[in-house]
């Protein structure tokens, strides 16, 4: 039998959780509709581009991961790229290499940068999308 402690412990846990994800950005694979949408939604935009065998980019991730949970980016769209499998894609941004991130605000790109793991940096170049 379940204790009544149990019970909202686990809703204290669930509460918390879900409060959290409130706050977070709005993550998801690039799609040009995807991207579009953002941009005619005058959404703040952070394109990332990355590969999984790529040191850099893991670096990366717990820092934009931190940044993306802030509560002043919860309007924030970000768009990974897949630099192995999508081209096109970096074609279309003129992407040279992984681990690069490009901030849009709207339909204007803002700022970017390649192979950057320094937290205060990518901070500023995120608040760019605002």
């Amino acid at each position: 039998m379940i204790s009544r402690r149990t019970i909202l412990v686990s809703v204290a846990i669930v509460s918390a959780f879900g409060a959290g994800l409130a706050h977070a950005a709005q993550k998801a694979d690039f799609t040009p509709g995807a991207f579009e949408a953002a941009q005619k939604g005058g959404k703040p935009i952070l394109i990332a581009v990355h590969a999984s065998w790529c040191p850099t980019c893991k670096a990366q991730e717990p820092i934009l991961q931190k940044i993306e949970s802030e509560a002043r980016y919860k309007d924030l769209v970000v768009l990974r790229v897949d630099f192995d499998a999508q081209k096109d894609v970096l074609k279309r941004f003129n992407v040279q290499k992984q681990s690069t991130l490009i901030a849009f605000k709207g339909a204007a790109e803002t700022a970017r940068s390649t192979g950057d793991t320094n937290a205060e940096t990518i901070a500023a170049l995120v608040a760019r999308t605002q």
